[in-house]
């Protein structure tokens, strides 16, 4: 009985780890065209720089700090 409840138990954390992954926002740069935007995983580095060095726990997070960077600023 308690091998059955644990094995329930367990099978019902493994199924709800997707529903609980934490999204995560960059601020990034595309290398070529010099566009500033938010992407949802880490920037490679290569097509697209990393600039804030930080992720938001919310895009409304990282788009305040896109706003605030002198790289992403309108010219």
């Amino acid at each position: 009985m308690v091998r059955l409840i644990a094995i329930a138990i367990l099978a019902t954390g493994i199924a709800s780890l997707p529903a609980t992954a934490a999204e995560e926002y960059w601020v990034a740069r595309d290398a070529v065209s010099k566009q500033c935007e938010i992407v949802p995983k880490k920037p490679d580095g290569t097509l697209v720089v990393d600039l804030g060095k930080k992720k938001y726990a919310s895009e409304g997070e990282a788009r305040k700090a896109m706003e605030a960077l002198p790289d992403c600023k309108k010219k």
